[in-house]
């Protein structure tokens, strides 16, 4: 079996100019090993148009780093005649009749779209376990979570089925996965990114991001991606650096805050000793580092679940049996047909955040929980503001613990959301961060750290990622020198 998605982007790119290779021999790589693997990385594949294009290819100048990459892409991002599912039974049957910004971008720099990755079901989950498809596994042990929403992405970007993949990131579904199998996985300010054509879950706070195998092709990804678009009004006109430019730049007067919360007893023990050895490799490095303490870290969880869930139930009232999506078969009236439809097509963890949303939006209750809640998230997000006064970037851990075993939270609604203790105010406010892969504990399973910037300073972040990834030289092939 070939390996040339081994190779970084870069060398495979030297090898397109020089015809030393084809793009239909990373696409027949690619299919090859999703044949080889049994994750459940994928919903929907995209094998016959990937082939043409592949082909068509063959006679094209190689004009760009991502020329000809295979890339995969979370399936709450619509894709043109592509079935476009959100991991639901409700949109089973839905193919897009348009592309999705970031979609459309990609396919400019004639990137090849492999297929639709599996997820939690609408973004709704923390462990990819609430897709109507079962879950994805992680690439390190087939016996845990990958992590979620974009479970499938990581999945697949980890056991190096594909480079590249698209997630998105609402409450931590970029970073928690990427954190569980040892990626690179960057939710960009929320802005930097266009959201048209993904499927909403909760639009205050989602944003679509990179997920790749290390820092320098996080950044080539997030090049290409990013800018403003007329299609969203949230887009922003900031511009764009190249972000590959951050790539080893001196890192020694960066002043960096890691926040007490992010490092309490709440934490796993060899979670919290790999970020302090980063934080005493970077002090030695002329990096200053402080411990502070952030106000109402402590409230993003029910921040999350009063915001997000309100806005969910919101979005998801579109599915209503009549304009597209799941329509149930047996009804005798409009409301039947509603109840029906949507009972049949949402799943449980789906269900019960609608309920929950529209019960924080119903009559007074928006005043005393929604309103009450947007108030705490600018006090929080003022909190931040006021931290990168003094410092340039945030660090701790991305996760309170590594991957766990299938199955042992789906009992507990409450537990998937503190797996994203420590990413949620991120989205709270706004700001963009990182999931950089840092060590293993003693399983061999990937431990992250969460860097967060200073709005539209993705760089900075780069900055530190490519730092700490080049010292540590970590070995993330969960394969070795064989396919996993």
């Amino acid at each position: 079996m070939s390996k040339y998605l081994d190779l970084s982007i870069i060398d495979i790119n030297k090898k397109l100019k020089a015809k030393e290779i084809k793009p239909i021999d990373l696409i027949n790589e690619v299919f090859e090993r999703i044949g080889f693997n049994n994750l459940n990385a994928f919903i929907t594949l995209n094998k016959e148009e990937a082939i043409k294009q592949a082909l068509a290819l063959e006679n094209k100048e190689v004009d760009n780093l991502l020329f000809g990459i295979p890339i995969a892409i979370k399936d709450n991002i619509v894709t043109k005649n592509l079935k476009t599912t959100c991991a639901s039974h409700m949109l089973d049957n839905f193919i897009p009749v348009y592309d999705a910004t970031v979609v459309k971008k990609i396919k400019e720099k004639n990137m090849i779209i492999i297929g639709k990755t599996n997820m939690d079901e609408f973004a709704m989950g923390s462990t990819g376990e609430t897709s109507y498809y079962k879950p994805a596994v992680n690439p390190w042990n087939n016996k845990k979570v990958p992590g979620g929403s974009s479970s499938g992405s990581a999945a697949a970007v980890c056991s190096r089925i594909v480079p590249l993949a698209l997630g998105s990131d609402t409450g931590g579904s970029i970073r928690q996965p990427a954190s569980f199998c040892g990626l690179v996985g960057l939710k960009p300010t929320y802005g930097r990114v266009s959201r048209y054509g993904l499927i909403a879950f909760a639009s205050s706070l989602d944003q679509i991001g990179p997920m790749t195998r290390n820092v320098y092709e996080n950044a080539a990804l997030l090049n290409i991606i990013s800018g403003e678009d007329d299609n969203d009004l949230t887009s922003s006109s900031n511009k764009v650096p190249d972000f590959t430019s951050y790539m080893h730049q001196d890192i020694k007067d960066l002043k960096v805050a890691i926040p007490n919360y992010y490092m309490s007893d709440q934490i796993d023990k060899d979670v919290r000793d790999n970020v302090t050895k980063i934080a005493s490799m970077l002090t030695k490095q002329g990096v200053t580092i402080d411990y502070i303490d952030i106000d109402y870290l402590e409230y993003a969880i029910p921040l999350y679940q009063v915001i997000a869930l309100g806005e969910a139930s919101s979005n998801l009232a579109r599915f209503d049996g009549i304009r597209y999506g799941h329509v149930t078969d047996s009804f005798t009236n409009t409301e039947e047909l509603y109840q029906k439809s949507r009972a049949e097509g949402f799943g449980r963890e789906v269900k019960r955040r609608i309920m929950i949303g529209s019960y924080i939006l119903s009559g007074e209750n928006a005043d005393t929980y929604y309103d009450k809640a947007l108030k705490v998230r600018e006090a929080l997000t003022n909190s931040f503001k006021q931290v990168f006064t003094k410092y340039d970037l945030i660090i701790g851990p991305t996760n309170t613990n590594v991957a766990y075993d299938l199955g042992i939270k789906s009992d507990d609604a409450l537990k998937s959301f503190y797996d994203d203790l420590l990413t949620i105010p991120v989205n709270m406010a706004g700001l963009p961060a990182m999931s950089l892969p840092i060590g293993f504990n003693n399983e061999h399973l990937p431990i992250g750290l969460h860097i967060v910037g200073n709005y539209y300073d993705e760089g900075a972040i780069y900055k530190l990622a490519s730092y700490i990834e080049k010292e540590l030289d970590l070995s993330l092939n969960p394969g070795g020198d064989d396919l996993c």
